[in-house]
């Protein structure tokens, strides 16, 4: 299974992504560059976290309009696997391909913790090997993590089972419904604020996002026929 990690002016936590796919899972990894408009080639796709662009405007807004983010709605269109971490969630909301819009936390500050969230719906590439309703610890970096969208779309979300993780305990952002996670209606686009990368060994604090990612890995192997 092959895994691109887009680098964009500002990304900071690409060498994370890569080093998780090739530790964690022991599959290939490459940067791509955000020039690059072709990526089907690849069989998954990470967008990492960091401040694109100085996080200019809006967090994502300029990185949304990247060639990358070509091949990226293209991937997503074919069903592969999309995953946006933290800056990589708001891309994915500034690009349309999730739902609602990304906002300053409630409290103006920035947040770095090892955060408790509840897996809402097992029934994802992404969350596979969860149990629903468990409760993991992932760690949150973020200054712009306040999820926001109107009622309609959060209705939607919630019959659509979309909603994938919530902040379990204290809302560390302010985030509409505690909402840390969702997914498109498919169910290959995740965009989560938490950093899954940071939590694939015990001496990180927590190795609950190692299952994410072999999450993946056996939802590639089922459906594509790899033994």
């Amino acid at each position: 299974m092959r895994f691109a990690v887009p680098v964009f002016p500002g990304s900071n936590c690409d060498l994370d992504c890569l080093h998780a796919v090739e530790d964690v899972l022991g599959e290939p990894a490459s940067p791509v560059w955000h020039h690059e408009d072709d990526l089907s080639m690849y069989d998954a796709i990470i967008l990492p976290g960091g401040f694109s662009y100085g996080d200019y405007l809006r967090t994502g807004v300029l990185a949304s309009f990247s060639p990358v983010m070509e091949g990226v709605r293209k991937a997503a269109e074919e069903g592969k696997l999309v995953i946006g971490i933290c800056n990589g969630f708001q891309i994915l909301l500034e690009a349309g391909l999730l739902p609602g819009a990304m906002m300053r936390n409630d409290h103006l500050k920035f947040r770095c913790d090892l955060q408790t969230l509840r897996v809402e719906n097992t029934n994802t590439p992404f969350t596979k090997e969860y149990q629903p309703g468990e409760l993991i610890r992932i760690p949150i970096a973020h200054v712009e993590g306040n999820y926001y969208c109107d009622p309609s779309t959060l209705a939607e979300l919630e019959r659509n089972n979309q909603i994938i993780f919530r902040y379990e305990g204290s809302n560390p952002n302010g985030s509409v419904d505690n909402i840390a996670g969702i997914c498109n209606r498919h169910g290959n686009v995740l965009g989560m604020m938490p950093h899954p990368e940071r939590a694939i060994f015990d001496w990180m604090g927590s190795a609950d996002g190692t299952r994410l990612f072999t999450s993946m890995l056996q939802y590639w192997k089922e459906n594509c026929g790899a033994a």
